[in-house]
């Protein structure tokens, strides 16, 4: 099929909550992606930070096969080996003590409320039900997730939002401590706002966060959607920070594009998880833990967390030598998570390196987003940096 054509049945039959899509992609290798009349881009989007082994990388393809041919799914009635293997990895290789498997960010951001709310109760603090998260964060697209999620138009058409959540603007400690009351249970918080502009805390705020946590005697909860994996430079993006929070949830990368999320947490406070508190019919079934198992076990063995360390600054740079030619603020981020902070709106570049051969997307109005492999190389870099070029020079 032709991406018209494709667009076609897909407009007749699918609900309409994404907008002209414009493209359809049918073939990804490495950082590449191929679309239905066989252009080929550059993909420095991931899948929006899915895709951080790049696109059908043969080890995770050889494990989906592997599997597939296997078993596919039983329920978590029964224990699942591929699941058992991939809780030991994750723990293995973090603070954390359990798991909970779940198919996505917002149902491992959904998980770790009700976490929160559980166990503070279990405590004691039988009316401390309130989460702190921060202005421009965004958690997930349930009607808990949305409502943690401090961004307005998230919220238009979905009124009420419900109860039990404070917001304070990002990186301000003291705005943070003035709304802790007796009814809060827990603060909610990315390490680094990605949705939200590439935003990045100053030094001191996580460990700030976590210094309130322990005065006030509440959980700290890392939203790590999109910073583990890697992405960073450490395996989890607490790590980078030399923070460690109480609960953790991560998707995204973590199944390689196979849905899959988890929530990890201390053992003090997983522990208030007990039958019949909570559940995922498909969280942590055999073919998504599969491809997570072998994903985690690839970036280890190819050392991806330090190739997004240099590749992340290599990509800095190059951005950075635009700025005196174009209408560019700053280039922040880190690792393999990086924002082009533009002083004008940044969407018609995001169309045009699109067009150009470059898959990127504008958040926040003015920032070019980039979330490319981890696998990536200098020539992708370079690459990456002509398209940019390229683009700014047809539209400014």
């Amino acid at each position: 099929m032709t991406t018209s054509e494709i667009k076609a049945v897909a407009t007749e039959y699918i609900i309409n909550t994404y907008g002209d899509r414009g493209l359809a992609f049918v073939k990804g290798e490495g950082p590449y992606l191929w679309d239905a009349e066989g252009k080929k881009y550059l993909d420095f989007l991931g899948g929006l930070a899915v895709n951080g082994l790049g696109h059908a990388h043969p080890k995770v393809v050889e494990a989906i096969r592997e599997q597939a041919g296997n078993i596919l799914h039983t329920s978590n009635l029964y224990y699942i080996q591929p699941q058992a293997e991939l809780a030991k990895l994750l723990i293995d290789n973090s603070d954390m003590d359990q798991c909970f498997f779940c198919n996505s960010g917002a149902e491992a951001n959904e998980a770790a409320i009700k976490l929160a709310r559980k166990y503070t109760k279990d405590s004691g603090r039988t009316d401390a039900y309130e989460i702190i998260t921060m202005d421009n964060s965004f958690h997930g697209r349930t009607m808990a997730t949305i409502t943690a999620t401090a961004q307005t138009k998230y919220h238009i058409g979905f009124e009420p939002m419900l109860e039990g959540f404070k917001y304070v603007p990002f990186d301000d400690l003291d705005a943070t401590e003035a709304v802790i009351s007796e009814k809060t249970c827990a603060i909610l918080v990315e390490p680094i706002q990605s949705e939200g502009g590439v935003n990045i805390p100053s030094d001191g705020y996580l460990q700030g966060l976590r210094e309130l946590c322990d005065k006030h005697n509440l959980l700290l909860m890392f939203d790590e959607v999109q910073t583990a994996m890697g992405r960073l430079g450490t395996f989890f993006g607490y790590q980078s920070y030399g923070v460690v929070p109480d609960v953790i949830t991560m998707a995204k990368a973590l199944g390689s594009g196979v849905p899959i999320g988890a929530m990890l947490a201390k053992r003090e406070v997983a522990e208030s998880f007990v039958p019949g508190t909570h559940a995922a019919t498909f969280g942590g079934n055999f073919l998504s833990s599969a491809a997570a198992v072998a994903t985690i076990k690839t970036i280890f063995e190819e050392n991806l967390a330090v190739n997004a360390v240099k590749m992340g600054n290599y990509l800095a740079g190059g951005l950075m030598e635009l700025k005196g030619k174009y209408p560019i603020k700053e280039v922040r981020g880190k690792g393999l998570l990086r924002g082009l902070v533009m002083d004008v709106d940044a969407k018609p570049l995001a169309a045009k390196c699109i067009e150009n051969g470059l898959v990127t997307i504008c958040t926040n109005d003015y920032v070019l987003r980039f979330l490319p492999p981890l696998n990536i190389n200098a020539a992708h870099v370079e690459e990456a940096v002509n398209i940019v070029e390229k683009s700014m020079s047809e539209v400014f």
